[in-house]
C-alpha cells in the first residue's frame, strides 16, 4: 500500500458487530475482535496516523483501542452510523419492502423516526471536511460505519445517492484524499 498522505483521512469501517443479525444503526452493540491477524495486518498496513477520531458507538470504540493501543483516541458523534429510527434491530426478513426506488430516492428516504442517508451525509460530511484540513501534517484515521464510509465518497464523488452504490466490508481501509475544494478517492474496500 502507499504511503499515507497529508490531507488524507483513512476511513475504517469497524470490526464485525455483535448485531443477532438485526439491523444495527444506532443500537449500541460490541465487536467482535477475535482475528488478531486480521487486526495486526490492519494496523500495519495503516502506519503513522497523527489522530484518530471514532464514532462513539462501542463497536467503532473497541475497534479503534486494538488498532492503535494507547494512543489518544477521540470520538465525534457525528460519526454515528445512519439512524434506521422504526426499522432498527429488525431481521432482514422484517424490514419493509419500498418498492423499486432510484439512488435519488432511496438516498432520500427516511425510515419513521429515523434519517435519510442525505441527512446522514449532511450531518457527518462537515466533520470529515474539517478532518481533512486538519490533517495537514499527516493522515487521520476515522474508525466508524459502513454509513460513514459511504458520506465520505459522497464527498469525493459529488453525489449522495451514488456513494450508495458502495458496498463497505468489515474492517476495510477507504483513503480520501482533500486538495483545497476537491477530493481524490485513493482506495475503498482496502485489506491489509
Amino acid at each position: 500500500m502507499s504511503p499515507m498522505l497529508p490531507r488524507e483521512i483513512v476511513l475504517v469501517r469497524h470490526a464485525p458487530a455483535e448485531t443477532g443479525g438485526r439491523l444495527c444503526g444506532r443500537r449500541d452493540v460490541p465487536a467482535r475482535l477475535d482475528d488478531a491477524g486480521a487486526m495486526a495486518r490492519l494496523t500495519a498496513a495503516l502506519g503513522p496516523c497523527t489522530h484518530v477520531v471514532t464514532s462513539p458507538a462501542l463497536r467503532c470504540r473497541q475497534t479503534a483501542e486494538a488498532l492503535f493501543s494507547g494512543r489518544a483516541i477521540a470520538a465525534d458523534p457525528r460519526l454515528w452510523e445512519q439512524d434506521f429510527g422504526a426499522h432498527e434491530g429488525l431481521e432482514p426478513a422484517a424490514l419493509p419492502d419500498l418498492g423499486p426506488l432510484d439512488r435519488d430516492a432511496l438516498a432520500r428516504y427516511a425510515p419513521p423516526g429515523g434519517e435519510s442517508f442525505s441527512d446522514m451525509v449532511a450531518r457527518a460530511g462537515p466533520v470529515l471536511i474539517e478532518l481533512a484540513d486538519a490533517a495537514g501534517d499527516g493522515p487521520v484515521a476515522v474508525v466508524a460505519h459502513a454509513g460513514t464510509v459511504r458520506a465520505g465518497l459522497a464527498l469525493a464523488l459529488g453525489s449522495v445517492p451514488a456513494a450508495l452504490a458502495f458496498e463497505v466490508t468489515t474492517l476495510s481501509l477507504t483513503r480520501l484524499r482533500r486538495a483545497g475544494d476537491s477530493w481524490s478517492i485513493g482506495l475503498v474496500n482496502g485489506h491489509a
